[in-house]
């Protein structure tokens, strides 16, 4: 049982189950079992005398393929190897080649050697994802740098929320007023082509941060000061 759950990458505790339910409500994989011509009884034989190798390979497939959210990598890795023994050693027989031995070789059975390239096929697996993983948190970092170049480089100047920008002008502004400015900044952002970036606020959650030629334009300081340019932003 656990050897059976080691190589489906799931625990022995879950097969147990599973095969306990054939007396009541069979599980997906106990019926699996029994269509293929196992019986409740023998079911629960296996639970303490062992899971034959054919009701093994049926297990294995339920973990790679038909389990849903509870396939295993690990599962679909010992099929394959699996499938792999089972036609090099159909062709074997064919050719009526055998593998020389030594004296000094290591006797280990079928389903050692299974687990043994399970494992090296997990493991190498496993490193894969790491590497993934670090390749994109190197993009994240690039990408905040590139974003940071961008605000340093825009000929619109440097970016600010809606709240942040009317405090910086010493405006008192309430949520709604925020909110519909907001809106107007989103708008002409989306009509000049230009990504809007968004930041978490305490107060008010995901905020977006808007180039300041919007902000002006938004905000219409440009009416009320010479040229356009508020003292606070350009002093």
């Amino acid at each position: 049982m656990k050897a059976t759950a080691r190589l489906a990458g799931v625990s022995d505790k879950a097969i147990g189950k599973a095969l306990e339910s054939a007396n009541l409500e069979p599980s997906k994989l106990a019926q699996m079992l029994m269509q293929q011509g196992f019986n409740a009884a023998n079911l629960n034989e296996w639970r303490t005398e062992g899971i034959p190798d054919i009701a093994i390979a049926i297990i294995l497939e339920y973990y790679a393929f038909d389990a849903g959210r509870y396939c295993s990598a690990q599962a679909r890795l010992v099929c394959r190897s699996f499938n792999t023994i089972g036609i090099r050693a159909w062709i074997q027989e064919k050719l009526g080649w055998t593998k020389p031995t030594t004296s000094n070789e290591t006797a280990m059975t079928q389903i050692q050697l299974l687990a043994a390239v399970a494992q090296q096929m997990a493991e190498l697996e496993q490193r894969f994802l790491a590497q993934e993983q670090r390749q994109a948190e190197i993009l994240h970092r690039l990408k905040a740098i590139e974003v940071e170049q961008d605000r340093v480089n825009t000929p619109c100047g440097h970016k600010y929320s809606i709240v942040g920008f009317a405090n910086l002008q010493g405006l008192e502004i309430s949520a709604k007023e925020a909110s519909a400015k907001g809106k107007k900044a989103s708008a002409l952002c989306r009509k000049q082509g230009i990504e809007i970036e968004r930041i978490h606020d305490p107060r008010f959650g995901r905020v977006g941060l808007y180039p300041e030629s919007i902000l002006i334009e938004v905000f219409s300081i440009n009416k009320a000061m010479p040229n356009g340019k508020p003292p606070s932003v350009y002093a």
